[in-house]
């Protein structure tokens, strides 16, 4: 006898030894074996460990707008648990007939099918013997192991000891004991891998035919039925011919077994395959419409501990916990947003000027847009770009944000001093001279927390402070000067107030430096100016402090985080607080009200039949453009400008922009028009409310 003979010979005495121990355990009581050799074997075989302490199957977690609509899933598999009653009757009898027929007569093992693949291993052949019941379990432990990051212990096929099976065995008659049938091939259908990313029956349901798994058609189901035996072999995409004979295999086996009649198996197997392929997709690269915002909110919950330990495990908890999560974003008003910064300038155009818009609700911190026009994606190409344009680089615990870090914010810093010129008890109307340019070295400015530096000295070499235009170095009201946006009304106000009152306004409303995260700087008089960088949310939400009437909300994108089983997260709240005085607000509101009448943006085409303020704001070489402004209820940043750098090359001056000549861009051509625009939108829904006069001591 040849060597291979006698290993399959072995292999099947030895294995039968096994089979014959199983089959006591399930039909013998244990202690009628008494202390024969059977007996100790069956001893040998309780002492296996019997439990299935898995953890639930990885699922996908969903990222939702505030109507409920979907702005992303995320999953390590794509997976959608449904109930049985929620599969075809086709795909139930279907898996059955072709992977376990007597499922619903053993406790768990198949000793026939056993008895059958022994032979089978015998005689130089091979043959399949596990139930639908152990390719569960076997299916259960590998997805515990990969919930839990354990993937280097996951076991397949040759891999697997004698020891590994029994255990799944023993599980197997656990499970059937502990467990209906209809709940183990319910566990199984939501489980078992289709090929292509689909887990479970819904996903692939969805994934061939693009139709849920409870409208299945015989064929469909079958040709599902028979993908479980080997996902790559018979995948529906690449091997269609194999799918067709196999689902043929599996409408034969429900014949013969009596599940449907003649007439149907005749139509079913004459059917074409008849795919409507609708491929699954996770992550933000694939959220259409609010890519950036999807990876803000990824960014929320990847650094927040409520969701884990460490990122590792927060990371875990999202692709893989199945969580809900209700975000703030506005559907709607997010698509007039999108529109309008991808015709500010498409992402793709050899300027490669970026635009974003980002809009928070007033009194309540909810980030409602977030909007930009570069393209989210990693490859190198241009327009590609995964940074934020509307964030920080960090959270105000140093992490992470993927932010862009900010832009010089220009003259939408001035009525931060306003507002304090107004809180330390000065009128709007007092006048001051406008043709002040010159501040020397050393110039004595106040400042009670730290040192402000700084000058515009000619006997160094430097240049006078400079207006926008040539017509506005005279005496004129401080409220003339911030409506017309004049620099030199902005410092001549500033010589009058301490520099760390300013700076405690603008923290106040929420303004951070866009790469630490800390207040504002003024320790150089530059920055009365904006030649700070911002984040556009960052603005949005200050803005709307003065919108509040002084109540200062932080941004907030989640609702709320709810897991599979109905655990609810605890997010992070608004912390809404009344931060500048409502009579401070109420007299900034009533000024910016005028630049839209009368002043810097005049031009910008927003309705102007409601209460609505708004300052824009534009740096030297006219580089970075704004306008920002509010009603009661909604507050918009827009910003159109360079995000690759501040040097010549990206100066917007004598430049063709969508075919449009600008001598030199302003804060109220690019970024104003697409905050009109989008305001216009918002206006019907978040309609606000008059903003309140203002004290009359600030008119005088």
């Amino acid at each position: 006898m040849k060597d291979s003979s006698w290993g399959r010979l072995l292999a099947f005495v030895a294995a039968c030894v096994v089979c014959g121990v199983l089959v006591a355990g399930l039909v013998l009581p244990a202690a009628a074996l008494g202390e024969s050799a059977v007996g100790g074997s069956m001893s040998l075989f309780d002492q296996l460990p019997g439990d299935l302490d898995v953890n639930p199957p990885a699922r996908s977690s969903t990222v939702l707008a505030n109507d409920g609509s979907v702005i992303a899933t995320f999953y390590a598999e794509n997976r959608v648990p449904v109930d049985l009653n929620a599969m075809s009757p086709f795909i139930r009898n279907g898996i059955v007939a072709i992977e376990d027929e007597r499922f619903y007569e053993h406790g768990g093992i198949d000793t026939t099918g056993i008895l059958r693949a022994l032979v089978a291993t015998a005689q130089g052949g091979r043959q399949g013997a596990s139930t639908i019941t152990q390719q569960y379990v076997n299916n259960m432990i590998i997805e515990s192991l990969v919930t839990d990051g354990k993937t280097d212990q996951v076991k397949l096929g040759a891999d697997k000891t004698i020891g590994d099976k029994l255990r799944e065995m023993k599980l197997a008659i656990a499970l059937e004991k502990q467990y209906s049938k209809d709940q183990i091939l319910q566990g199984y259908l939501n489980i078992v891998y289709f090929g292509n990313g689909a887990y479970g029956i819904e996903a692939a349901a969805k994934e061939y035919f693009n139709v849920p798994a409870s409208s299945l058609t015989l064929p469909q189901a079958a040709a599902l039925a028979g993908v479980v035996n080997s996902p790559v072999y018979y995948d529906p995409l690449t091997e269609p011919g194999h799918v067709v004979a196999r689902r043929n295999e599996v409408l034969d086996k429900m014949l013969q077994q009596g599940k449907i009649p003649s007439a149907e198996h005749d139509a079913a197997v004459k059917a074409p395959l008849g795919l409507n392929v609708n491929q699954s997709s996770q992550g933000c690269f694939n959220a259409a419409s609010a890519p950036y915002f999807c990876d803000y909110v990824q960014r929320l919950i990847l650094n927040d501990p409520a969701f884990g330990a460490d990122e590792e495990a927060r990371k875990n908890l999202l692709y893989l916990g199945g969580l809900t999560i209700h975000t703030t974003l506005d559907p709607q008003l997010q698509k007039v947003a999108q529109e309008q910064v991808d015709a500010s300038l498409p992402a793709g155009d050899p300027l490669q000027r970026g635009s974003a818009l980002v809009s928070v609700q007033p009194g309540t911190g909810k980030v409602l847009t977030m909007a930009q026009n570069t393209v989210y994606n990693p490859a190198t190409a241009p327009g590609n770009y995964t940074g934020n344009f509307a964030l920080s680089e960090k959270d105000a615990n140093g992490q992470s944000l993927d932010g862009a870090g900010g832009f010089q914010i220009g003259s939408t810093m001035k009525p931060f001093v306003f507002a304090e010129w107004l809180n330390s008890g000065r009128s709007m109307a007092t006048k001051l001279d406008g043709a002040v340019r010159v501040y020397r070295a050393g110039y004595p400015w106040k400042n009670s927390c730290g040192i402000t530096t700084g000058s515009y000295d000619p006997a160094l070499g430097q240049t006078p402070l400079p207006n926008d235009d040539p017509n506005h170095y005279y005496r004129m009201s401080v409220l003339e000067g911030l409506y017309n946006s004049i620099n030199t009304i902005t410092f001549q106000s500033a010589t009058q107030l301490d520099f760390c009152n300013i700076q405690k306004m603008a923290a106040g409303a929420g303004v951070v430096d866009g790469h630490t995260n800390q207040p504002y700087d003024l320790s150089s008089i530059a920055n009365l100016i904006g030649t700070q960088d911002v984040a556009p949310l960052d603005m949005a939400n200050a803005y709307a402090t003065f919108a509040a009437h002084g109540v200062h909300c932080n941004p907030v994108a989640l609702d709320a985080v709810t897991g599979p089983d109905g655990k609810d997260y605890p997010v992070p709240g608004p912390d809404c607080r009344q931060t500048i005085s409502p009579d401070v607000a109420a007299g900034v509101t009533y000024a910016l009200k005028n630049v839209l009448t009368r002043g810097s943006g005049y031009k910008i085409p927003v309705d102007k039949s409601h209460d609505i303020f708004a300052k824009t704001g534009t740096t030297d070489g006219n580089t970075m453009t704004w306008t920002v402004g509010a009603t009661t209820g909604i507050s918009t940043a827009s910003w159109f400008g360079s995000y690759k750098g501040i040097g010549p090359q990206w100066v917007n001056q004598n430049i063709t922009i969508n075919g449009k000549y600008y001598a030199g861009l302003d804060g109220a051509d690019i970024a104003g028009g697409q905050w009109a625009h989008l305001m216009n939108a918002a206006a019907p829904k978040y309609t606000g409310n008059p903003f309140p006069a203002p004290p009359a001591v600030m008119l005088r």
